[in-house]
């Protein structure tokens, strides 16, 4: 699973990259969508934990994890597709299923692990930085604080080039970043606020 996860990261970074190839990094600062950190209609993923609940049925209340192939096993009715829909689409199903054994079912689908989103969430630093990481997003997190999460930058660093790929309605956009600036002389200017899915890149330098 770790390994899938690993190759989906590096495929996604590289059509990023290539979307913005052509383009410098614009001087403007990049418009931070508020909506990107909040989930209104969360899909189910892979690798999360749900726990069906059936009202007064206890023995038919389970704890299960969404299979890779995006099914889980419910007591008395079997697998059940629940990758790709709410947790309310997925109660109804089995709901619809188990009335041919239990009268009325009240049937509950709860989220108590969000691994999939949790791994999407994600800010991304690489290039010249001492450890490339891919770090969980967190509200109010800027451009320095990735790139310190990153361990800071290495000494062949060419930091005033340094860029910022956002992926925004389809269109990935890249924006200048002046981290010798942020990191030399305070000024932060250019220290952007973050948001998931980011793709910072300090590049190296030409010698």
């Amino acid at each position: 699973m770790k390994h899938l996860y690993r190759l989906f990261a590096s495929s996604a970074l590289l059509l990023l990259l290539a979307a913005c190839a052509t383009s410098s990094g614009s001087s403007k600062a990049p418009a931070f969508d508020a909506d990107a950190q909040a989930v209104k209609s969360y899909h189910i993923g892979v690798d999360d934990q749900l726990q069906v609940s059936v009202w007064h049925n206890p023995d038919l209340s389970v704890s299960v994890p969404v299979r890779p192939d995006g099914m889980i096993t419910v007591p008395l009715i079997g697998d059940i597709k629940a990758g790709g829909k709410t947790p309310e689409e997925v109660a109804g199903e089995i709901k619809g299923k188990l009335q041919a054994y239990v009268r009325d079912p009240q049937v509950a689908v709860i989220l108590t692990e969000l691994r999939s989103h949790e791994y999407l969430s994600r800010v991304r630093v690489t290039g010249a930085v001492r450890t490339p990481v891919s770090i969980p997003y967190r509200q109010g997190m800027t451009v320095l604080d990735a790139v310190l999460a990153a361990g800071g930058t290495t000494e062949f660093a060419a930091t005033s080039n340094t860029e910022l790929y956002r992926k925004s309605s389809g269109q990935a956009s890249s924006y200048a970043i002046h981290l010798d600036k942020i990191m030399k002389d305070g000024n932060l200017s250019t220290n952007y606020p973050v948001q998931p899915g980011d793709v910072i890149i300090v590049p190296q330098r030409s010698f």
